[in-house]
Order: C-alpha cells, then structure tokens, then sequence
C-alpha cells in the first residue's frame, strides 16, 4: 500500500524556507492535539501534501520531533528571564515575580503544556531535556539568589545543594499546575494567575528564609523580643 496522501488539493509552490516553517507550525499544533504517538500520514494529509514531501525536509519523525522541541521550547525562552533573576538592584520579591509573570505567558500555552506532557508519558527526551535546561538557567540562579537574599555563604564557599534547588522547583510546579487544569484536565481557569504567582513568590521567600539555613547547616539566629 502507498504512504502517499491520495486526492490532494492543489498547494501553492512555497520557497523551501515558507514550506520548512509551516512543516514545524503544523507539526508542533499536530503533536499538541493527538501526542507523539500521530502518524506522519495524518500530519501530511492535514497539510496537504505527501508524507514523501515531508519527509524531504526532516528524514524522519525523530527529526521533526526535534524541531518540535526547538520550536516551542528553544525559540521561545526569553534571556530576559536569566537577567532579571541576576539584577541585585531590583529587590529579590520583584524580581522573581516579574519573571514568572512573564515565563507563565509563554509557558501556559496549549501547546507548550500539551507537547511537555506527552512528552513525558511516551517517554520522548523533551521534557528531560528541558528541565535540565530550566535547572540550570533558572532554578539554581534563583538559590543562589535566595542565599545572597538572606545573607548566607556563598556556592564558593558551601556548594549548591540538591534541597535548595528542590525548593525552588516548588515554583515552577505550582505555576505549570495551572496549565494542566485548563490544558490536560479542561477544567476553566477564572483565576487572576498575576496574582497567584505573587503570591507563589511570596510563600517561597517566606519558608526559604527559615529552610534553607537548615538544609546547608546553617544554625537559624531566633531574635527575641
């Protein structure tokens, strides 16, 4: 049996850079919609084209999925992010809630939810791949920040624990929760998510200043009144 697509219609003859990025827009909406587990087939038919055309431009699913990753995860980080969370002129609390203000506007998003949790469930590097990513660009600068915020040794001085950045990861689960209840779960979210993120933040700084003493050793200075 053929894996071409029967009875297309006719398409418009696009540059190889036109047809490249609509290739990767309909891919990343594809895999967003039904998983990892599409057929290529259907993704060609839904363009209009032949899977043999597709395949012109990425040798293979593998290939695709990658410039799904690149496309949605890659294009879209902000180095914005990774400046902010460094600026010691802006206090830590604004800085912190800036940043995920603005990292919850890209990473809520139908296809960035929906790809990241497919992604885990079919077993594709994606999301590993990213939290490595986020880790080290935004999880341990945060507990390194929090460590200056209150005064405590230097990573020169007492390594970064696993535990501080664990704490951080609370962050980033309380946020990505909210795009799994409308994006997974369609469950509406009529809440003001600005909001919540202060608040996340708020919480965060609050229990850091007493746990993370703790984790790294350090004895936690009570003042009386």
């Amino acid at each position: 049996m053929s894996n071409e697509t029967p009875n297309l219609p006719v398409r418009k003859r696009l540059k190889r850079e036109d047809r490249d990025r609509e290739i990767a827009a309909a891919a990343v909406a594809f895999f967003a919609e039904v998983g990892f587990d599409g057929d290529t087939r259907e993704l060609a038919r839904r363009l209009g084209v032949t899977q043999s055309l597709i395949f012109r431009y990425f040798p293979n699913k593998a290939a695709l999925i990658e410039r799904v990753y690149q496309e949605v995860y890659v294009g879209r980080w902000n180095p914005y992010w990774e400046t902010i969370i460094a600026d010691r002129s802006v206090p830590l609390q604004d800085r912190l809630v800036r940043l995920y203000k603005d990292y919850s506007r890209v990473s809520l998003t139908y296809d960035w939810v929906r790809i990241f949790m497919f992604s885990g469930l079919k077993g594709e590097d994606i999301n590993t791949r990213y939290l490595r990513f986020l880790k080290s660009r935004i999880l341990e600068p945060i507990a390194i920040e929090v460590r200056a915020e209150i005064g405590l040794p230097s990573v020169d001085e007492i390594p970064l624990q696993d535990s501080e950045i664990e704490l951080a990861w609370g962050i980033n689960s309380r946020i990505f929760y909210l795009g799994q209840r409308k994006w997974i779960f369609n469950v509406p979210l009529d809440l003001d998510i600005d909001l919540i993120i202060e608040h996340t933040i708020t919480t965060y700084l609050a229990g850091a200043k007493t746990v993370v003493p703790q984790l790294i050793q350090i004895p936690t200075i009570v003042v009386s009144s």
